[in-house]
Formats: C-alpha cells, structure tokens, sequence
C-alpha cells in the first residue's frame, strides 16, 4: 500500500530500479567508453527531453547495451558518435519517441491561443 502511494509521488520504483542498473552499467565500462558513455548521459539527460519513465528506462537499457558491445569489439569512441557527439546523442534521443517536455509546453501554448481566439468572438 504505502509502495503504490510512493509510487504515486515519485514515479514507478521498477522503472528507478532499471535506470540504475544501466547507470551502473557504464560505471562498469572500461575507459574511454566510460567516460564518452558518461558525458553523452549527462547530454541526454539535459537536452532529451524525455519525461516518460517507461521509454527513458528503455533508451537506457539500449544505451548500455551499445556502449557494451563497443567495448567488448574494441570500437573506437569516434566511430560511434562520430564528428559531432551532440549530433549523435539528438539522433539516438529521437529514436525514442516517448513523451517529452516540451509536449506539455506546445498543448499549453495551443489551449491558450484556444482560449484568446474564443475571447475574441465573444
């Protein structure tokens, strides 16, 4: 009971629970893929956007498991994330097309031209 209400508060504890089992991870990663892995999270996590638990935990999860498999292949950090590694974190963010931020802010600024245009004909 008290776990639902918490939940309620906070947000899924499983969904918490996956989001630090990927962060630890790349706190595993051999470097340099460490530390490319770590600023690029750092960059998702500012720039992404994405406020829904299940498809962060999800872009997460994958995202380990690219950085992985980078390090087991010996993938050189460039090949990966290429010239622009801002470029590379929008591009891989995109591909999960879960809710963002600015939703909220784009069906707040159509209800208030709603709003203001139904002012008008009054």
């Amino acid at each position: 009971m008290a776990a639902k209400w918490y939940e309620v508060v906070t947000g899924s504890l499983d969904q918490k629970k996956q989001y630090k089992q990927s962060k630890a991870r790349l706190e595993a990663l051999p470097e340099p893929y460490r530390g490319a892995a770590k600023a690029l999270e750092r960059y998702i996590m500012v720039a992404g956007g994405i406020v829904d638990g299940d498809t962060m935990v999800t872009m997460f999860s994958d995202f380990a498991d690219l950085w992985e498999r980078a390090a087991a292949d010996g993938t050189p950090v460039r090949d990966i994330v290429g010239d622009d590694p801002s470029a590379f974190a929008d591009e891989f963010t995109a591909a999960y097309s879960g809710k963002q931020w600015i939703d909220k802010e784009r069906d707040r600024l159509n209800k208030a031209i709603d709003d203001a245009e139904r002012g008008e004909h009054r």
